[in-house]
């Protein structure tokens, strides 16, 4: 694929598994699911649930400023959470990161994340 070009920055983890931070194809970005790991470090950010989310929203941040956009390019996320128990606590975090209109996005809560975290968000954005 011509114009399909990988997104790697050294402000968001580093990839844990077979996968991308991200691929550009087009003016389209698929940013591999984030979890709360401080990139630093890459050691888990657990003090709370809200200090994982926002670990895990600087890091698509990162990705997107890297792609070069800002997460209000993002037109469709995805979030994955341990409990629908933290629905309110993550709309209240990506309100601080996201203005409206907001992108598309769908909740779910599933039976296990990686690393037995409580949050992982992934997302499309589309440059201009």
């Amino acid at each position: 694929m011509a114009n399909r070009s990988i997104i790697k920055t050294d402000k968001a983890p580093a990839a844990i598994g077979t996968y991308s931070q991200a691929v550009k194809v087009g003016n389209t970005v698929y940013m591999s699911g984030q979890i709360p790991l401080d990139p630093a470090t890459m050691e888990l950010v657990n003090a709370s649930f809200e200090d994982q989310a926002v670990r895990v929203f600087e890091n698509l941040k990162a990705v997107a400023e890297e792609a070069g956009g800002s997460l209000n390019h993002c037109v469709k996320l995805t979030i994955l959470l341990s409990d629908m128990g933290h629905f309110a606590k993550v709309n209240e975090v990506m309100s601080r990161y996201f203005e409206e209109p907001y992108p598309a996005r769908a909740a779910y809560a599933v039976k296990q994340l990686p690393k037995d975290v409580d949050i992982e968000v992934e997302a499309i954005m589309v440059t201009e």
